[in-house]
């Protein structure tokens, strides 16, 4: 099943980001992508990925972002966070985690919840989000 997925990391996270989508680039390559800006276009440089960006988080990108799983329109969410530097250009993680869950979305927000979520997206797993839509 096709889905879509968004990325989103934190500055601290983004060579994080682009090391992931590297190394799942295959199955990445099978579903729709959205990100932030610069985190869209660091990974699009790295993977040849087809990313459609939003702009970048503080200036909207996540407003964008939370209206696209607001309407149902996103099926999982990798969000690389820094937990240690608040930035207060960087995005909220909260009110995303907050709309993920009222909206029944996968999220990560860490390296080892992502890969179980993509491994998991790769066999099907999250076909379930079919019945959301």
């Amino acid at each position: 099943m096709h889905m879509n997925i968004g990325l989103v990391a934190h500055d601290a996270k983004k060579k994080l980001m682009q090391n992931f989508c590297i190394a799942y680039r295959g199955i990445l390559s099978k579903h729709s992508l959205f990100a932030t800006e610069t985190t869209g276009v660091l990974v699009e440089s790295v993977t040849n990925l087809s990313i459609h960006k939003y702009l970048a988080g503080h200036l909207g990108g996540k407003q964008q972002l939370g209206a696209q799983i607001e309407h149902n329109e996103m099926d999982l969410l990798i969000f690389f966070r820094d937990p240690l530097t608040s930035r207060s250009h960087e995005p909220d993680v909260n009110d995303i985690v907050k709309l993920c869950d009222m909206y029944n979305i996968p999220i990560a927000t860490n390296i080892a919840t992502a890969e179980a979520l993509i491994l998991a997206l790769d066999r099907g797993d999250l076909d379930w989000r079919e019945m959301y839509r």
